[in-house]
């Protein structure tokens, strides 16, 4: 069974490598404008199943499996950040607070169409930050494009009090443990 990941990130491709199955990557070219009055969960499913489908034309009969993720602290979507500005604002904004990630997950059967679905909540309580460490941090790693502005496979773990959830990989963008099992239902055995 081919498998093909709907999704340019080096982070989630070196996850899905954990599984030490072949697989192909595509871009999904996915529009990810959140719809109005649509909550960080509805937005992270909604686009995990697009992306999905986006390639499953381009797929043949592979099972493709596609992704997405928000950060949210206080009700608030953080994005990423984009430049060494917003990402102090950011880090900042966060300091001594716990973020919650929503990572939206989905593998559609291209042959039957029929796809799984769900969405992985992950926290992260960050300690209480001095401007010099925020400004430390972003100077070593330069997460600008990681939501939260921060990337916990990397040096940014000593930003952490502590991480609450039951995969870590779903922090990096890819929930594993809930893939396994999805691909399991597909017929595909990991191990």
């Amino acid at each position: 069974m081919n498998i093909v990941l709907a999704s340019t990130s080096p982070f989630r491709k070196a996850v899905l490598e954990k599984l030490d199955l072949p697989f192909d990557t595509r871009s999904p070219q996915t529009d990810e404008t959140r719809f109005e009055g649509e909550s960080p969960q509805q937005l992270v499913e909604r686009l995990a199943v697009a992306k999905a489908k986006a390639v499953a034309g381009t797929c043949g009969n592979a099972l493709i499996i596609g992704s997405d993720q928000v950060a949210v602290i206080d009700g608030e979507i953080l994005g990423k950040p984009g430049s060494h500005e917003k990402a102090v604002k950011q880090l900042q904004q966060v300091s001594g607070k716990t973020v919650r990630f929503f990572t939206g997950l989905c593998l559609l059967s291209a042959a039957t169409g029929n796809y799984q679905r769900e969405v992985v909540p992950f926290d992260v309580v960050f300690r209480k930050l001095t401007d010099a460490q925020i400004e430390n941090y972003l100077q070593k790693e330069k997460p600008y494009n990681c939501a939260g502005s921060f990337k916990s496979e990397a040096l940014g773990i000593c930003l952490f009090e502590k991480l609450q959830g039951d995969d870590p990989n779903t922090l990096v963008g890819l929930p594993l443990i809930r893939l396994v099992r999805m691909l399991e239902q597909e017929g595909v055995a990991v191990i």
